[in-house]
Formats: C-alpha cells, structure tokens, sequence
C-alpha cells in the first residue's frame, strides 16, 4: 500500500533526526530557554525579516490554533473563519471549549475576503442588540487553505488592511504554509506574512519535522503573557530543546524550502496525470494537496494499492478525494501512481 492520505505519514527529516541523536546527551535549560530555540528563533526572525517579532514553539497545530485565539479574545469575542477552516470543522470544538466561538463566512474555495470580512463587522456593529451577539475579535486564516489554495499578496493585503481599520487581529494558520510559500500560483513570502499578519505559525509537523509549530508575533500588543498561555493550554514542553533543535534545523540552510518543494513538484505530476486522462479537480491547488473528481469505481480500483482521503461526495457517482504528498514521498511511487491512473480507462 503506498499511502497519499497525508502528509504527517512518516517521522522526521534525517537530517533532524541526526541532529537529534547528535545533540540528545546535551544538558540544556527547560522549556524552549536553551541555545537552539535561541538559534532557531534567530533564524526564523531572519527569514521573516522581523527582528522584534517574538518566536514561540509548541508542539501541535490544535494546540496552537486554540493558544493563539485564547490569547487575543475577550470573554465575549469569537474568530472570524471560513466555514470549511480548520478551527471551525477538524478541531473538534477546541476554540469553543476555550470559550469562544467560530463565527464562520460562507466560503466554496477555503479562502475569505476582505469584502466578507468587513461586511460581517459592520453587520454586528449596525446591529442595535450587538451587545447580546458574539462579537467578532479576530480573523483566522489558512495559507493554504484546507482546500489547498493560497491567497496572493494583494488579496492578503487587502485583508490585513481591513483587519486593521476594524481593529481586528489577522492570524494566519501555516500548519502547511512551507507547501504554500513554493506554490507555482502564490507571490507571498515570508517577509510579506510577516508586515499583513498579526500573529502567524510556520507549521513542522506537516513540513518535515517530528512534531512543532513556530508561533511568529508581529503585533507587539499580543506578545505580553503569551508563555502563560502556552503553558495554561498545555503546550509547554519540558524539553524545549527538541522543538528548536528540529526548527534550527529546518531554517539553518533552506531546508524548509528544499523539502516543501519536493512535496509540491510531485504534487504536480499528480494533478497533471488526472487532468491529461480527462479527470477534473475539485479545487484549482497548487500545492501538496490535490483533490481529483472520480467515479466511485475508479476509487475502488485505486483503493486496492493506494491510500487517500475522501473528502466529499460530488454526485451520485463521483467522490472528491484527496492525494497529499509531502516531503518524504518518493518520486517512483508518484511515477507507479501515474502509470496506474493511466491505465484506469482500460481496466
């Protein structure tokens, strides 16, 4: 069985777990204050080219989604969401269990817009019984999407600006964001997330790394206390140092960018051998996820070697599914897939 469900199948880069082997009899302070969270801290800020941003590490996407949010909101305040986000449908209520909810916008591709964002602001404050509603306190969005797309700089400007004049914190969520950073469809970078969001993550887990999230706070009136939520929410490791070793790691030389690369090329191969046998796709994704429409017997067929993920039923006849490559693929596993699908029409 070759396995495309996603992209946290495997361990860890071996070039993380070397340098955890090499570093794992070191003696270092606890949680996150040792030399290589320093280390990887600097280099994010540098990549970021954000020198007084502050550079949090936690060990999950849930757990940082749920951090992050209960940082910034008051009592009565939810997140502003698209409705397929991941805090509003994969998280199993973990922003409401905090205490807020998910105010979500309808939304087909996984983005929102500015337009929807401001349109909800003002509904609430146009609203003479605004004070007995949620009141929107932030905007959360995915880059990519859970969809796979990826905003371009001038949509996220356009939300940031929005954001700010409504006074609303912009935090993206980038379990993923190293596959949308070198999307053939995305001009965003690093530095540019870095001066349109508030709060950001650059996501490990899913790009290579055994377990981490790296939060990125730009906005410095959302820095004060935040290792008190950290460790409220449970995301302070004991041994900090297994996250910034792996963080170090990924950013000392480009390797983030070297494996997001290699997930979204063959990500690519994979798109085209469906398109070329006549396949249509669902989302138009450039990145590690794609999401083909197929006859319920083609999935049957290809179930027997492959795993994927369903996503959604299109018809009476046909599936959405999702194929994720992520850094560890293998090039010759794309290659026997697209072989197989080729030969879909005459099996």
């Amino acid at each position: 069985m070759i396995r495309f469900e996603s992209d946290y199948a495997e361990g860890a880069h071996k070039q993380i777990l070397n340098r955890l082997i090499e570093t794992n009899e070191e003696q270092t302070p606890g949680y996150g204050m040792d030399e290589h969270c320093d280390k990887a801290r600097s280099y994010i800020r540098k990549a970021c080219g954000a020198d007084k941003a502050d550079v949090h590490f936690l060990v999950g996407g849930t757990q940082t989604n749920t951090t992050i949010i209960a940082s910034i909101l008051r009592p009565h305040q939810g997140a502003v969401a698209a409705i397929t986000g991941h805090i509003a449908v994969h998280e199993t209520g973990a922003i409401e269990a905090t205490g807020h909810k998910v105010l979500t916008l309808p939304s087909d591709d996984g983005k929102i817009t500015a337009q929807q964002v401001k349109e909800l602001y003002d509904a609430h404050w146009n609203d003479v019984t605004h004070e007995h509603m949620v009141q929107p306190g932030l905007v959360y969005i995915s880059h990519p999407s859970e969809n796979g797309t990826t905003y371009s700089k001038s949509e996220l400007e356009e939300l940031s600006k929005v954001c700010r004049q409504c006074s609303l914190p912009l935090v993206m969520d980038g379990a993923r964001l190293g596959y949308g950073l070198v999307s053939k469809d995305s001009d965003l970078s690093l530095e540019d997330i870095a001066q349109l969001c508030d709060v950001f993550y650059i996501g490990g887990t899913k790009v290579g790394a055994m377990f981490g999230e790296a939060v990125v706070i730009v906005n410095d009136s959302l820095k004060k206390d935040f290792r008190y939520f950290i460790k409220q929410n449970g995301g302070m490791l004991a041994k900090g140092r297994l996250l910034g070793i792996q963080f170090e790691t990924l950013f000392e030389d480009g390797l983030y960018y070297e494996i997001s690369n290699h997930a979204v090329e063959l990500a690519m191969m994979i798109r085209e051998a469906f398109v070329e046998e006549g396949y249509s796709l669902r989302y138009d994704s450039k990145t590690n996820q794609q999401f083909p429409i197929l006859p319920n017997d083609v999935l049957t067929k290809l179930g027997k070697n492959y795993s994927f993920s369903f996503w959604e039923q299109f018809d009476a006849t046909q599936s959405v599914v999702r194929f994720c490559t992520s850094w560890a693929t293998k090039k010759e596993d794309v290659e026997i897939l697209i072989e197989d699908i080729r030969k879909l029409k005459y099996s």
